[in-house]
């Protein structure tokens, strides 16, 4: 068992709380950089959606998980960076400046939405942001000169100052490296004031605001932030796929989104990556099955979907902290062993009079 004794502020910030995490962290970079050399192209392409999907789980947990604000249309975010890389793209702008383009052009598109949807809260501005999703998809599949209509935009490799990122191992580092930035952009702003202000307002938008937090204003960051970070998966979700249609944005994008960070662990880092992996993964481990179940199930057309529903229900109604909560009992039950107690992370819900009476 670590005890780590805190004598000074700074200590509680850390990026690393212990020389353990520097070391399986380093482990991890290390693995990571050496998966070309193990993985066949499949794979290392399986690996590249996991990280492309981890900087969408990113940007949703820090609206979501973070300033607890629920969005069912993030896609239509995604859909603006794809599509903003693809058109730079395609005029001849080197990777970074059209990267830099998406994410604001989304950031600016989560203002945009932000700013009307400051007034609810709930289930409310989940269907607000859900009915922005529509828009976008509807904008995307009319608007033809631009964005191609139905028909799409086949978008060109990556490329950025006469280097072309022409092979998939190429391609993963690029992912690679803009996953790893996001991810301690992320983890650096949680340190911040800004951050802890998004943890205060999701825990309680009226001790927030008694202690003076603006809560407009930082809803209003928290929206452009989060349509930031999914602008830029965006950006690299469109030179992954090379053809970019309205199809590939619509709600039920959205839902899977929300559904990948409340499976991996909603409310942390760590769970953007696992849900990630678990929205990659469990299709490939479905197809594999499949033929070994009798062909009334595993000939049926909802196989999928449905399993996915059980999964989400099993998740919240036994494991409401996600594979990341899974996976920091197991770490504790073998640190405390044998001295483990079951109801060591038993949720508690407390709540103020002013809000209980709300």
């Amino acid at each position: 068992m670590r005890f780590i004794f805190k004598t000074a502020y700074e200590q509680d910030i850390r990026l690393f709380k212990h020389g353990g995490q520097q070391f399986w962290y380093g482990l991890l970079g290390v693995a990571l950089l050496a998966a070309p050399w193990v993985l066949d192209d499949y794979f290392l392409g399986q690996l590249t959606f996991i990280l492309i999907y981890g900087i969408v789980g990113l940007g949703l947990m820090l609206l979501s998980g973070y300033t607890g604000l629920i969005s069912l249309g993030h896609a239509a975010f995604l859909a603006v960076g794809a599509y903003t890389q693809a058109i730079l793209a395609a005029k001849g702008w080197p990777f970074p400046f059209s990267l830099t383009a998406a994410a604001l052009l989304a950031a600016a598109t989560g203002i945009v939405v932000g700013l009307p949807a400051l007034r609810v809260k709930g289930i409310y501005l989940a269907i607000a942001t859900m009915a922005f999703g529509f828009i976008v998809e509807e904008v995307l599949a009319r608007w033809e000169h631009v964005t191609g209509g139905n028909t799409g935009i086949i978008v060109g490799q990556l490329q950025m100052f006469g280097w072309t990122a022409d092979s998939e191992e190429s391609f993963y580092y690029v992912a690679l490296v803009v996953a790893a930035l996001v991810t301690l952009g992320v983890l650096n702003l949680l340190r911040s004031p800004t951050g802890r202000a998004f943890v205060a307002i999701r825990d309680s938008e009226i001790s927030a605001r008694s202690m003076g937090i603006h809560l407009a204003r930082y809803k209003t960051t928290s929206f452009a932030l989060s349509a930031a970070i999914t602008g830029i998966a965006g950006a690299l979700y469109a030179h992954k796929l090379r053809i970019i249609t309205p199809e590939q944005f619509t709600i039920l994008q959205s839902i899977e989104y929300l559904m990948m960070i409340v499976v991996g662990g909603i409310g942390s880092v760590h769970g953007a990556f696992f849900g990630a992996a678990f929205l990659i993964v469990l299709p490939q481990i479905v197809a594999m099955v499949k033929d070994y179940l009798p062909p009334a199930i595993g000939q049926a057309t909802g196989l999928q979907p449905t399993i996915f529903g059980l999964v989400l229900v099993a998740v919240i109604l036994f494991e409401p902290y996600g594979i990341y909560g899974r996976w920091l009992k197991i770490r504790t039950f073998f640190q405390l062993f044998p001295l483990y107690r079951r109801g060591l992370f038993r949720r508690q819900k407390a709540f103020m009079k002013s809000e209980r009476l709300r």
